[in-house]
């Protein structure tokens, strides 16, 4: 493997392998029967005002651990009175030191529509995520063959899942097009190295269609910075790590969600 978007992807597969002799995909599917109806990610994201997704991260391999101690129940919380719109979760384990547990617990804290953030590669997690409660997941086309992608969203789709679809090139981005994505993720960081330039949302920006909901991911830690999103057309940032270490999170979120429409609504 020559890069930590592979030796994820690769961990991930075992991890997975693991996860299914334990839980049968019979099972998963069995406990969809009573899955509660779900809260459409799509949606709250693209209302009027650039809208905050705020993210429990446990730890990253740039990063390290980001925050010791805080149960996702008091995180989530606090995201919700911060006015976040929607919730991202980590459940990647290796690397990220989530859980499926994590993504249960902000299920269960929040009235807000939760997306399960994980390297998917394969259908089975898209069940896990379902059955878990999730109301929707992440592809990483970097992480994915073209055919792979599009059976992947077809599938998550079918199991009333939204799907942010997460490109970092223009490549990536055609990619995406093709099998007509309707919520585009502009990733900010190479996930081959880690490394983050913010500009990289303008630069896909100008190439994506109208009538896509566009969500630019990582980098970003000013409510100056979501307005200058906010005016070319951005309809959500997707933010962790600045949150996750704020010492008021509640306070945190409040500040970069200002002057979203749900905001006047209060």
């Amino acid at each position: 493997m020559s890069n930590v978007l592979e030796r994820i992807v690769g961990a991930t597969r075992e991890d997975l392998e693991r996860r299914r002799s334990a839980t049968p995909l019979a099972r998963l599917e069995a406990a969809l029967d009573q899955r509660p109806e779900g809260r459409p990610f799509g949606e709250a994201i693209a209302a009027p005002g650039i809208s905050v997704i705020a993210e429990h991260k446990r730890r990253s391999p740039s990063a390290g651990t980001i925050r010791e101690g805080a149960s996702v129940a008091d995180i989530v919380g606090a995201y919700e009175r911060g006015g976040a719109a929607a919730i991202s979760v980590l459940t990647e384990e290796r690397h990220f030191g989530g859980s499926l547990e994590d993504l249960q617990a902000a299920v269960a804290a929040t009235e807000l529509p939760v997306l399960r953030k994980d390297f998917i590669v394969d259908p089975y997690q898209l069940y896990e995520s379902a059955a878990a409660g999730a109301d929707a997941i992440l592809l990483i086309v970097a992480a994915l063959d073209h055919d792979d992608l599009d059976d992947l969203h077809r599938e998550a789709r079918g199991l009333d899942l939204d799907v942010l679809v997460e490109v970092h090139d223009e490549h990536e981005l055609e990619r995406a097009l093709d099998i007509d994505a309707e919520i585009l993720g502009l990733n900010n960081r190479d996930l081959t190295d880690f490394t983050v330039d913010i500009e990289r949302t303008y630069e896909l920006l100008s190439d994506v269609p109208a009538g896509k909901t566009v969500v630019s991911e990582s980098g970003f830690s000013t409510r100056e910075q979501l307005d200058d999103l906010d005016r070319v057309g951005i309809d959500a940032v997707l933010v962790g790590e600045t949150l996750m270490r704020a010492e008021d999170i509640e306070a945190a979120c409040r500040t970069l969600s200002a002057g979203s429409a749900r905001d006047f609504d209060a």
